[in-house]
């Protein structure tokens, strides 16, 4: 499958093409120059006629300024062309030519790759606005508009001759793998952490806070099972909030976790549990993944450190009790390759369907364990239950009386499932449903006798 990167300076329009071209929003698009900062893949029908399918590739904007994230979007962007086949050299037809395009042209021209020169904001699609984007050296430049999706057919016309020559390119079949959101407050690790598990600077990881701004979807494979991590931006509490690109990032982490099975949340060693992560424990929890709570950077306390962080983890995060804690490293590796068992293990107590027999055996034994209490002066009577959902596993409980049921035995119901199923790492859901009165709303029709009786009783009671 022939891969297409979308190279240029900043907000000449990369990632709205990107989005053009894939026809979603996967990646954050607004007129702040900088917002990508990491690569970010997709998969597209790229000529529905020839059933002709590419990989396009949204890169950061080049500068070449000569600071920490612009050196490493510069290395992201260099990563991206090696793994390329056509480049997308995508220039700003409303600013023309200006000193940063020849720079980025001359580099591009020494690579020995297919290069079509994009004049993207050329709506109406005169043809005079190509005209000095010739001096740059490559070739016919295509005029397109990609927030209108102007010239975009030509585009892909000029494109198809780039591809190699080969039979119809088939489909490759889809794997559904398991989805891995990492989430954490800002630098606490989480894009080291995933360039530690890829192996690779996949993703932009330095040391300042909200370097990760879009919601970056990477699959890949290890030990035979396919994964996709979603690197995502650092959610910090409201307050605190000021860039509108922030915002926007937030929203994507949230869409992020709905689309996860696990969730991998990361604190920091050094500042253990803070407010902002205990929110976002509740979030997940109010979501119902599969969570796995990660201590990054605890190879930079002593024992006693170690000690007093682990107390007062028990008493934080109490409220989680079925997530497991795992101390690594994510910038030297510690104990980041024992986090597989676990995910895999998580994902498989979510995804299960548990029979309706086994789960009223075990019903059986809590009912004989612990009666249900009276509520009201009637007692609840829990008769059989199956399940209704996964991800999170989901039962239901029927019965009578059963919408006032106490916490306390909502708790004992829900601890006594999940030690007989031995789930881990992923929360029960329970629901209760009582069963209908059959003669509400419902009167009694009297016969003649009836009638006449109450007629007896009704004169009797008048001359009392």
């Amino acid at each position: 499958m022939p891969i297409i990167s979308l190279v240029g300076r900043p907000n000449v329009g990369k990632s709205t093409l990107f989005n053009r071209l894939s026809k979603s929003r996967q990646a954050l698009v607004s007129d702040f120059e900088g917002l990508t900062r990491d690569r970010q893949y997709a998969e597209i029908l790229f000529d529905e006629d020839s059933e002709t399918f590419a990989t396009i590739i949204d890169t950061g904007g080049l500068t070449h300024q000569d600071n920490v994230i612009d050196s490493g979007i510069q290395l992201q962007v260099l990563n991206a062309l090696e793994e390329s086949d056509i480049i997308y050299f995508i220039v700003s037809s409303r600013d023309g030519i200006i000193g940063l395009d020849r720079e980025i042209a001359a580099q591009l021209r020494k690579l020995k790759k297919d290069i079509v020169l994009v004049c993207n904001k050329a709506e109406g699609l005169n043809p005079s606005l190509a005209a000095e984007f010739y001096e740059l050296g490559m070739g016919e430049p295509i005029l397109i508009s990609a927030e209108h999706g102007q010239g975009i057919g030509d585009l892909i016309d000029h494109t198809l001759p780039f591809f190699p020559k080969t039979e119809a390119v088939e489909e490759t079949e889809k794997v559904e793998g398991i989805a891995v959101a990492v989430l954490g407050r800002p630098n606490v690790g989480k894009s080291t952490l995933i360039n530690r598990i890829l192996g690779e600077e996949r993703v932009l990881a330095i040391d300042l806070p909200g370097t990760t701004r879009d919601s970056i979807y990477i699959p890949f494979e290890r030990e035979g099972q396919t994964y996709t991590l979603i690197d995502t931006a650092g959610i910090r509490r409201k307050r605190a909030t000021h860039e509108k690109i922030e915002i926007f990032s937030i929203i994507k982490a949230r869409e992020a976790l709905e689309r996860s099975h696990v969730v991998i949340l990361i604190l920091d060693a050094h500042e253990g549990v803070t407010e902002q992560d205990a929110t976002l424990l509740g979030m997940i929890a109010d979501r119902g993944r599969a969570l796995l709570i990660v201590i990054n950077k605890w190879d930079g306390l002593d024992e006693y450190q170690k000690q007093e962080v682990k107390r007062k983890l028990e008493v934080k995060l109490s409220f989680v009790n079925y997530a497991s804690v795992h101390y690594i490293s994510a910038l030297h590796g510690s104990g980041v390759g024992k986090l597989f068992a676990p995910i895999i293990k998580a994902y498989t107590n979510a995804s299960t369907e548990f029979s309706t027999p086994e789960l009223n055996k075990i019903l059986e034994k809590a009912n004989t364990g612990h009666q249900p209490p009276p509520v009201k002066g009637r007692r609840l009577k829990v008769k059989y239950v199956n399940q209704t959902d996964t991800f999170p596993p989901t039962l239901t409980f029927h019965g009578n009386h059963l919408k006032s049921v106490p916490n306390a035995y909502d708790r004992y119901l829900k601890n006594f499932f999940i030690n007989a199923l031995k789930l881990t790492n992923t929360p029960l859901k329970i629901e209760y449903k009582s069963g209908d009165n059959p003669f509400k709303g419902k009167k009694n029709e009297l016969n003649a006798r009836q009638i006449a009786k109450k007629r007896r009783l009704m004169k009797f009671i008048k001359k009392k």
